[in-house]
């Protein structure tokens, strides 16, 4: 039999049980009426111990379906053969040949039809007509009108063996069918919630780097204001500073006016430092030196507030080829990473940046001393708006990864420990120079990369 689960998530075959454990119980209760409550009944007593075997019988078998057992499972043909034995016996000492219980005979093959297969409902059948035959070789049939009722229940027999068989039949395949229209349905609802949660993902990922790009257009008009602002008064003090040093003074007051006038250039090459970080990013790829843009980001995260008390220390590696890349959008990476290792350090901390190239794959690793990220955050720092800032955000490593991705890179968190946290940015670049190895390790390291 099939294992499908039904509604009640029990299998069809112990449905068939609980069907079978119902008819018999119908039967039992008819039986009991028959015998005890309709007319003058010969061998009463006799009847009523054969029915209260057939009650043993139901009971257990009900009990075992409670445990969604089957009683005698792997006694079926028994199971047929006592069937035949007890309708026998209840014809016989009831009124033979037209006792009302050869109607059991039909309730017994319909319920084999729906439980076993065919052939074991033929078997059953053949049981049945022998057990019936015998209730007629008991006794002398009393002319062509027995003959005819046991002729005619036999073949009424047959033909119900052969219509609920096929009817069995024709319901099978139509659970079978519907069991693979089914499953297919499933799986299809499976494919659905797939896609919808990787478009649900997608759709995160896009309003996250929208929001990302608004903040930085923000930023953007907020720096320009600021540097507009500031930059005229900057002008005219500068003039007035510049007019006074081609007046005569004395060496200290010309001394104090070139340490405002260093002072005055400083917060101009400020301003000129956050125009070039605000203007509109290009998206266009040009060959940019590594290193360069790196310390451009350095240049920039000089004036973030927790960079006081830390120490940044570079070990750059000589001789590395310029790279394709988006310049502005890998200077924001770095700046983004950099400023991470910043909250992540306490004051006389140290953060490390190293560069190097092995196997045509560039590697920067930005090092810091902190305390770590916990080992339950490790699998979602990538992840958009997940943060352990009180103030954060949760897109810079985020924003990080998918621009790094697109310029056909990777980012990863190498180490993480109560000693430090090591984030590893790795970029393949085909086209650079001087980059030697055999083609294998080349699609070695693409994979790496991937």
């Amino acid at each position: 039999m099939s294992n499908l689960l039904t509604s009640q998530d029990i299998p069809i075959e112990l449905a068939s049980e609980a069907i079978a454990i119902r008819v018999r119980w119908f039967g039992l209760c008819v039986g009991i009426v028959l015998v005890n409550f309709v007319g003058d009944v010969p061998n009463q007593a006799i009847l009523n111990a054969i029915l209260v075997l057939g009650g043993v019988y139901a009971i257990l078998d009900t009990w075992y379906s409670f445990g969604k057992r089957v009683f005698l499972e792997n006694g079926r043909l028994f199971i047929s053969l006592m069937e035949a034995t007890f309708i026998g016996l209840l014809c016989l000492f009831d009124d033979g040949l037209a006792s009302p219980f050869r109607f059991y005979y039909f309730l017994s093959l319909l319920v084999c039809a729906m439980r076993y297969p065919s052939w074991m409902t033929y078997v059953t059948l053949v049981m049945h007509i022998v057990s019936y035959s015998t209730v007629a070789l008991t006794g002398p049939l009393k002319g062509t009108e027995d003959q005819a009722t046991l002729l005619f229940l036999i073949t009424l027999m047959a033909w119900m063996t052969w219509a609920c068989t096929s009817l069995s039949a024709v319901l099978s395949a139509a659970r079978e069918r519907l069991t693979q229209l089914n499953r297919a349905l499933q799986q299809n609802q499976a494919l659905l919630e797939d896609r919808i949660s990787e478009r649900t993902a997608q759709l995160q990922q896009s309003q996250a780097m929208l929001v990302q790009h608004e903040k930085q257009a923000a930023f953007g008009l907020l720096a320009a204001g600021i540097a507009h602002e500031v930059g005229n008064p900057l002008a005219a003090i500068s003039s007035l500073v510049q007019l006074l040093n081609r007046r005569e003074i004395d060496g200290v007051t010309r001394e104090k006016l070139h340490l405002v006038d260093d002072q005055l250039r400083r917060i101009q090459r400020t301003l000129r430092e956050l125009i070039d970080f605000s203007r509109p990013a290009s998206s266009l790829e040009t060959s940019c030196d590594l290193h360069a843009v790196i310390n451009e980001a350095l240049s920039i995260a000089k004036y973030y507030k927790r960079k006081k008390g830390r120490r940044i220390v570079t070990a750059f590696a000589t001789g590395l080829p310029n790279i394709n890349i988006v310049r502005d959008e890998w200077v924001q990476v770095f700046l983004n990473l950099v400023l991470n290792a910043m909250d992540a350090t306490i004051e006389g901390g140290t953060i490390k940046i190293e560069t190097s190239l092995a196997e045509g794959v560039l590697r920067v690793a930005i090092s810091d001393d902190g305390s770590g990220i916990e080992k339950a955050h490790q699998a979602h720092i990538f992840e958009p708006y997940f943060t352990t800032k009180e103030t954060g955000t949760g897109l810079g490593l985020f924003v990080c990864r998918n621009m790094i991705a697109k310029a056909g890179g990777t980012i990863e968190l190498t180490e993480s420990s109560p000693a430090g946290t090591t984030f590893t940015v790795l970029l393949l670049q085909p086209g650079l120079v001087g980059v030697e190895g055999s083609l294998a390790d080349r699609k070695q390291v693409k994979a790496l990369v991937s």
